[in-house]
Formats: structure tokens, C-alpha cells, sequence
């Protein structure tokens, strides 16, 4: 997806995706992963999730990535924090109250940007690529990881056909294509998600199924 169809999105307030609640396979399912207590956690093209500051609440730092920077003002308004913000050519860092934020575009992350991180909870992001960018974001996300760091991810499948993306729907034997080379792919939790998500229905959908995965590096030593 282009940068100027996530603005448009956001400036029209046309974010369907954002969950008003914090996601029940987070809850459910964090930890069922190796994460360090304190860990810092990556959230990418988290925009004003209500996830970060749950994994905030439980000690990590939490650091995410995100292009559209009224989601970043309305983060840390909601939040009522007060960020600092500084110029870090080419993304720009809002930071306050063990929250860090990148305003910029997740492919120009390097590994340094996530040198200390310890887990990373995908949850939005993977599902708001079209297919033919999946595939770089995955190798991308992986050249910047530390090789110890896990990933909670989360995905959305329906009916082909249905429903125009975003969210795209993403299958199980996609996940284990796209991950299954570098990470050791265990499916947690599959559910029917149709009656959380009415914006979605009424879009068409007659079928939706949520889905938790485990990730863990294949390279950790």
C-alpha cells in the first residue's frame, strides 16, 4: 500500500482496523512465549494501538514503527502523555513513559534500530500488506532481529473473494511459507472472529478466523 492511501485513512478517521480493545490472543497468548522479563518489544505499523501500553502495563519498553504521524499525536493523546520528539533523519522518535515510536517507513528500520529487542507482537501489520509486499516484509523484519527475538503474530483469514484488503486475509499455509525458513512456526489458536469484527461484516465477509502464532528464530544459537 501506498503512503498516501494509509493518510487518507487516517485523516478521514476511516480506521476500521483499530481494535478498541486490547486483542484476546494477546491477552491469551503472550505468554506462551520466551520473552525476557523486561524485554523491550517491537510493534510495527502499530499505530495507536491499545496493545502497547498493555505490554507496557507489564514491564516492557515498547518500541513500534508507524507512517502516518496523526496516529502517533493520537497514541500518546489518548494516552495522555506527553512525548518528546526529536529529528532522527529519516524517521522521527516520539518518546515518553517507556514508549518509543518511529514516525517513518518500517523498510528503512536497520538492525541497530532493534539491536536491544526481545519480542516482537505483529498484529496489524502483516495483514495490511498486499501479497506481493509480504514477502519483503518478512525478510526485511528478519535481517533487523536479534536472533534470539520471538514473534507473537496474529493474522486474519477469509473467504477469497469476500472482501477487498486491508485487512488481507492471510492463510495458515502462507504463514508457513513465508516464516517457515527462518522461524519455527507453531499455530497457537485459530477462532471464528466474524461476531468481534461488525465493520467487516458489513463489508461482506461471511466467514472470518483468527489466528495466533508462535514464531521462534531458527538461527538462535
Amino acid at each position: 500500500m501506498q503512503p498516501d492511501f494509509w493518510s487518507e485513512r487516517w485523516s478521514r478517521n476511516q480506521i476500521g482496523f483499530h481494535q478498541g480493545e486490547i486483542n484476546s490472543l494477546l491477552r491469551a497468548h503472550w505468554s506462551r512465549l520466551h520473552v525476557p522479563k523486561g524485554a523491550k518489544v517491537f510493534v510495527p505499523l502499530c499505530g495507536k494501538s491499545r496493545d502497547i501500553m498493555w505490554l507496557r502495563a507489564r514491564g516492557h519498553h515498547v518500541v513500534g514503527v508507524e507512517l502516518i504521524r496523526i496516529a502517533l499525536h493520537d497514541f500518546f493523546a489518548e494516552n495522555a502523555l506527553t512525548p518528546t520528539v526529536t529529528a532522527q533523519p529519516p524517521f522521527e522518535r516520539w518518546e515518553a513513559d517507556g514508549v518509543t515510536l518511529w514516525c517513518g517507513d518500517f523498510f528503512d528500520l536497520i538492525a541497530v534500530d532493534l539491536d536491544d529487542v526481545g519480542a516482537v507482537y505483529d498484529r496489524a501489520s502483516l495483514i495490511a500488506l498486499p501479497p506481493d509486499m509480504r514477502q519483503r516484509y518478512v525478510e526485511h523484519m528478519h535481517s533487523i532481529l536479534p536472533p534470539r527475538a520471538e514473534t507473537l503474530l496474529v493474522t486474519l483469514s477469509y473467504p477469497e473473494g469476500e472482501m477487498k484488503g486491508p485487512p488481507f486475509s492471510v492463510t495458515d499455509a502462507e504463514v508457513q511459507s513465508l516464516y517457515g525458513d527462518s522461524f519455527i512456526v507453531q499455530r497457537l489458536v485459530a477462532h471464528d472472529a466474524l461476531a468481534e469484527n461488525e465493520h467487516l461484516l458489513a463489508r461482506g465477509l461471511t466467514q472470518l478466523t483468527e489466528q495466533a502464532y508462535r514464531l521462534q528464530p531458527r538461527r538462535a544459537p
